[in-house]
């Protein structure tokens, strides 16, 4: 069947190091309980401040993925 039909769930995930290990911690988590993950959308960008400096970075994603028939 060439047609699809897809869903959109909301996740965040976080990273000390940067903004792209936490995009990538998310859909690693992610991936153990959502199959058929297509694409994602960052959607908010924002981090913990601790003495002035970045603690983490946390990135709020919008996971699309296909629904199996």
């Amino acid at each position: 069947m060439s047609d699809h039909v897809y869903k959109k769930v909301e996740i965040v995930g976080s990273a000390k190091d940067s903004i792209e290990h936490a995009i990538d911690n998310a859909l690693r988590e992610a991936s153990k309980s959502i199959h058929h993950m297509e694409w994602f959308e960052v959607t908010e960008t924002r981090g913990h401040i601790v003495d002035g400096a970045v603690g983490h970075y946390q990135v709020v994603l919008k996971v699309g993925f296909r629904i199996e028939h």
